[in-house]
């Protein structure tokens, strides 16, 4: 793609899905925008080597999992078309739900990643981001990768704590005094006391305003627990 192209004139798009509702359902939105212009369409990898081939183009949308042709589907034929078509912005769209799956799209260098999930309108903002060469996350994309990330953060303290020391810095966090949590929970306030020093040492926490901030950043609270304290 030219770095030039000014979104002032149609901007030449190729979609490629093997559902011809998705295809039927992006071109009506595009035919909707007076600066898109839909120049071609492929059912698979293969097809949409093709096309790009044939067709000179600024854009493509590209599902992810597309059965068959020559190229396989899934990263290998987003790393395929990276390579062959450099200068054509590529959005991926996708239903994929794995977060480690959806990472190793966007290390492809693509220009978009979508949820199918996302709001449809979406598919303009992730043209024009991605035509100006910041890569666009859909919102569902968002919030996948960042629930696996506190997700992965917690196991991790979960691998740390004993369970009564990760359930003594849940509810110190939360907002609970240490005489408070030994009174809810039947036991002294020594080795309340004892557990929570325990957890702040082995996650190197040295002070109360510290174990907050870890409890929101790795899921312990919520950040409108937090915010209830202040």
């Amino acid at each position: 793609m030219n770095d030039n192209v000014e979104l002032s004139t149609p901007v030449r798009t190729i979609i490629a899905d093997d559902h011809p509702l998705v295809l039927l359902a992006i071109e009506n939105l595009m035919m909707g925008y007076p600066d898109m212009q839909v120049v071609g369409r492929a059912a698979d990898a293969t097809e949409l080597f093709r096309e790009v081939d044939r067709i000179p183009c600024d854009l493509v949308f590209m599902d992810l999992y597309m059965p068959g042709g020559l190229y396989g589907d899934g990263l290998e034929a987003v790393r395929q078309f990276k390579l062959r078509y450099p200068h054509v912005a590529l959005v991926v769209l996708t239903m994929e739900t794995e977060a480690a799956a959806l990472r190793k799209v966007i290390a492809l260098g693509v220009d978009g990643l979508m949820s199918k999930r996302d709001r449809i309108d979406l598919i303009h903002v992730a043209a024009v981001t991605a035509l100006a060469r910041e890569c666009y996350l859909g919102p569902a994309i968002r919030l996948l990768i960042a629930d696996a990330t506190v997700a992965q953060r917690l196991d991790f303290v979960r691998k740390m704590l004993s369970r009564r020391e990760l359930e003594v810095l849940t509810q110190y966090a939360s907002g609970f005094g240490v005489t408070e949590i030994a009174s809810r929970g039947g036991r002294s306030v020594k080795t309340i006391s004892a557990q929570k020093w325990a957890a702040m040492r082995k996650l190197g926490l040295h002070s109360d305003p510290e174990v907050f901030r870890f409890a929101v950043e790795y899921g312990l609270i919520s950040e409108d627990c937090l915010q209830n304290r202040r």
